[in-house]
């Protein structure tokens, strides 16, 4: 129920195109610019290909990104994320976290869920091309980026955990925590960028738990 409201929400913000062409994704912007495609064959056989494109920037209009959506090469919508676009035979659902993407989908009438194709060129293809070409490397740096993420957090929730025991109403009811941990200043900041890699890692694989949300 709630996850039926939410999409009728996001499908109200959506636009119509302005139909220009799509524009091709140059290595400089990487760090700017998530590009997906949906190829799609209908019942009489034609052919159609969807592409989503995500500015990594947010627009002057309400300070939020934008997801564009193109149909066969021509801007066809546009909607302020968390996005949900009807296609033929179910909705492109796109999404954003502090690090990056956490969604875009391809949500069928019947429920079933398929992650958009990245551009070769864009940094999630190449992070897919990675996993291609190197999966023992690549499941390292799953293991890697996984173990950073949770021994950021594990360590910020001990360290927190000491002061807000201390408050009075939390001490009166629970008592005071003493924190087995105090790293020095640098080594939090270590690990909190560690967290902050770890997290772009996941974003980059369309990864997105609580733990992410935890770690920002």
């Amino acid at each position: 129920m709630i996850e039926g409201w939410r999409r009728r929400r996001a499908v109200r913000r959506i636009t119509s195109g302005d139909g220009r062409a799509l524009k091709r994704l140059r290595w400089w912007q990487l760090p700017f610019r998530a590009l997906f495609y949906l190829p799609l064959t209908h019942r009489d056989g034609r052919q159609t290909l969807y592409a989503v494109d995500i500015p990594r920037r947010t627009n002057t209009d309400g300070g939020k990104v934008k997801a564009h959506l193109y149909l066969d090469g021509r801007h066809h919508a546009e909607s302020k994320l968390p996005a949900a676009f009807p296609v033929e035979g179910g909705t492109i659902e796109v999404a954003n976290s502090a690090f990056g993407l956490k969604r875009c989908h391809y949500v069928t009438a019947a429920g079933m869920e398929n992650p958009l194709v990245p551009d070769p060129k864009s940094a999630e293809g190449r992070r897919a091309h990675f996993a291609r070409d190197h999966p023992a490397l690549s499941r390292a740096s799953v293991l890697l980026s996984a173990s950073m993420l949770l021994i950021g957090v594990g360590l910020n929730l001990l360290q927190l955990a000491e002061p807000i025991s201390q408050i009075s109403p939390v001490a009166d009811r629970v008592g005071t925590f003493q924190s087995p941990i105090h790293l020095p200043v640098w080594l939090n900041l270590a690990f909190a960028v560690g967290a902050v890699l770890a997290s772009i890692e996941r974003a980059l694989r369309l990864r997105f738990s609580m733990l992410d949300r935890i770690g920002r």
